[in-house]
């Protein structure tokens, strides 16, 4: 432990969980399996609400199958409380989740709501992911009507610049225009 005034630390500790939260969604949207596997410890579990249950890397690797041809997906975490406890902490978040099933002439949206319940661990000055819980809230869909504010924010959506999956997101241009400066 730090020698730092403990609010102060506990601040520190939960802005440290928060990002693990983060990056994991990153992970999801982006179809980087490496930011998921991140967010948990070596010996984690992850219990997906009934979708699967198990040892996280076990997880992470049907993840990294899926993730590269999974339709355009944008998680949003919110309402993140997190309890400390030493090197124990209990975090519930919600998660919104939007994708798009794009599937022939029977494409739709999907929109999500779910909450992560995780007990995160400090082991060797670094926060993760011991063990996860999902409980699945709600789902819509609906059918496909993009129109971008019909043709106000954008009147050709073909110039749009969208997102997309790992390496072909512009967040890994912007990263690597970074990491050289």
């Amino acid at each position: 432990m730090s020698d730092r005034d403990p609010e102060l630390q506990a601040l520190l500790d939960k802005q440290a969980i928060r990002e693990v939260l983060t990056r994991y969604t990153r992970g999801a949207d982006r179809g980087d399996a490496d930011l998921i596997e991140a967010a948990y410890h070596p010996d984690a579990i992850e219990d997906h609400g009934g979708t699967f249950e198990g040892p996280a890397s076990e997880y992470v690797a049907m993840l990294r199958k899926i993730l590269p041809t999974a339709p355009r997906m944008t998680h949003m975490i919110t309402n993140i409380l997190i309890e400390l406890d030493g090197d124990r902490a209990l975090s519930e978040c919600y998660m919104l989740t939007f994708s798009r099933r794009e599937t022939g002439d029977d494409g739709f949206d999907s929109l999500t709501m779910a909450r992560a319940i995780d007990r995160f661990e400090r082991r060797d000055g670094r926060w993760a992911i011991a063990h996860r819980r999902i409980s699945w809230e709600w789902n819509t869909e609906f059918d496909i009507k993009e129109s971008w504010g019909r043709g106000m924010i954008a009147p050709d959506p073909s110039q749009l610049v969208r997102g997309g999956k790992k390496p072909d997101d512009i967040l890994y241009d912007v990263k690597d225009a970074f990491d050289g400066h």
